[in-house]
């Protein structure tokens, strides 16, 4: 397991000045995601969201021009692979008899885009 805090430890001893987000932004986004945050949530999502986005600007900011891309983070080693083979029973008709409307296989939904 990785420890965050002492990653997040060592981004606060060499901060630049942090990327923060305004409490429009926190709204804007919070109205984007749909999510019904209370002005008592704000500052919490703020402080946070604010912190995501110091540590991906870290991450922008490290020297990755000498870095090998890899396939696999541990040298030498590869993906273990199973075959591909099927393990158990077509059952999606028996899903599907639970569902309110299907129509050649697939599920029929409300439409949901604006």
């Amino acid at each position: 397991m990785y420890d965050f805090a002492q990653v997040f430890s060592l981004l606060r001893a060499h901060r630049e000045p942090p990327m923060a987000l305004s409490r429009e932004q926190i709204a804007s986004i919070a109205t984007l995601a749909r999510l019904d945050l209370t002005p008592e949530e704000i500052p919490v999502y703020q402080e946070n969201l604010s912190a995501i986005l110091e540590f991906v600007g870290a991450l922008d900011r490290a020297d990755t021009a000498n870095v090998a891309p890899m396939a696999h983070p541990l040298p030498g080693l590869s993906q273990r692979l199973r075959p591909d083979v099927v393990t158990e029973p077509d059952r999606h008709e028996e899903y599907q008899a639970n569902a309110p409307q299907v129509a050649a296989g697939l599920y029929l939904v409300p439409k949901v885009i604006e």
